[in-house]
């Protein structure tokens, strides 16, 4: 079990779990992400569609780009930027005015750096699990993590009953660790609350809010909206849009949007579905209200030839939990939570948890 000693399991691989395997490994620690979806990037995944007549289409559905004023995060930024992982969105945002029909406070081009993903959001996250000395098991969620006091370590269980090892210390950037899910190999949450209570208790209370997208499809370019990106006013309805097309390295062959809902319209669907598994007519049936909104505030020459909504029940947290240490810690465990619900709901937010994280492992691996 000699190699057990500096293993260190990261569970969830968006973007502060990647970014806290990557700078795990970079300072020696062997590491291995496990992740329950098909791929890397959580929020800033990047989902394909294929339209009815065979056109492949993609959407940053989740986090459609990212500021930074934290140094140390630039610094990171600095280096995905020369390793072409990143580019600076350069077009101007602003704000669209229901009411008037007008679009305001229309931004300066420059006046805050906009960064996204090349060719998408979810690239970052892919570059950092493949990373030298990142270990990667995609589809392999976690369903239970037990510590084993008489031999100072965790042990893994998959959410299919499959012994996934043991290890030195756990980071969970994935609030649902702490919460019970259908898929769990034992019915509860992967962590049991004995085993960690005050990072049980601070998880489990963290408010977070539901979101719809609409991910939009047009075979022309849309000259009624002047910006490619904007939030919206006097809307129930609709929060705010961008163009996904006008992103560096993506296709321009059609023009996309992606519409995000308020928080209340997400929250009077879900008060009349519930949280299970939306049918595909009822995901139509928001399709065409989001749609619906879109078009009604700004006239459009054309119509989608593709339209798609996407529910997001509780992947924006409206709080931190960690705000000073950045990430919570048990020390005596070698156990870290880490993600943007810690520091500030952003992609920022959760490159700075992540990376505190990773800190927390490497000053007390590198001095036992």
């Amino acid at each position: 079990m000699t190699t057990v000693a500096s293993k260190v399991a990261v569970i969830g691989c968006g973007i502060s779990g990647a970014v806290c395997a990557s700078q795990l490994a970079r300072n020696g620690i062997s590491v291995t992400v496990f992740e329950l979806g098909r791929g890397p990037g959580g929020r800033m995944s990047q989902r394909r569609e294929i339209s009815e007549d065979g056109r492949e289409l993609t959407f940053d559905h989740g986090a459609p780009y990212f500021t930074v004023t934290n140094p140390d995060v630039m610094s990171l930024v600095h280096d995905w930027e020369s390793r072409g992982l990143v580019a600076e969105w350069k077009e101007r945002f602003g704000v669209f005015d229901c009411v008037s029909k007008k679009f305001q406070d229309i931004e300066k081009e420059g006046l805050r750096k906009k960064y996204v993903g090349v060719p998408g959001m979810n690239s970052i996250c892919k570059a950092l699990c493949n990373e030298s000395g990142v270990q990667h098991r995609f589809g392999n969620g976690v369903g239970k993590i037990e510590w084993l006091e008489d031999e100072d370590m965790w042990s893994l269980i998959g959410v299919n009953g499959e012994h996934l090892g043991h290890y030195k210390g756990v980071v969970s950037s994935d609030r649902l660790t702490f919460i019970p899910r259908v898929t769990s190999a034992t019915g509860g949450p992967p962590i049991d609350m004995d085993v960690a209570p005050e990072m049980t208790l601070k998880v489990k209370e963290l408010p977070v809010t539901p979101r719809f997208v609409l991910m939009l499809a047009f075979g022309e370019p849309l000259p009624s909206i002047p910006l490619k990106g904007f939030s919206f006013k006097n809307s129930e309805v609709l929060s705010w849009a961008y163009c996904e097309s006008s992103k560096p390295g993506r296709s321009s062959a059609c023009e996309r949007w992606v519409l995000h809902s308020t928080v209340k319209y997400a929250d009077n669907i879900i008060a009349q579905t519930g949280h299970q598994k939306l049918s595909s007519d009822t995901l139509t049936k928001i399709a065409e209200e989001l749609n619906c909104e879109f078009e009604s505030t700004i006239p459009v020459n054309s119509l989608p030839f593709f339209k798609r909504a996407h529910r997001w029940g509780s992947a924006f947290p409206s709080t931190s939990i960690a705000d000073e240490e950045k990430c919570l810690w048990d020390g005596k465990k070698r156990l870290a939570v880490c993600g943007d619900f810690c520091v500030s709901p952003n992609v920022e937010g959760a490159v700075a948890s992540g990376m505190a994280a990773a800190m927390k492992f490497t000053d007390i691996l590198s001095s036992s």
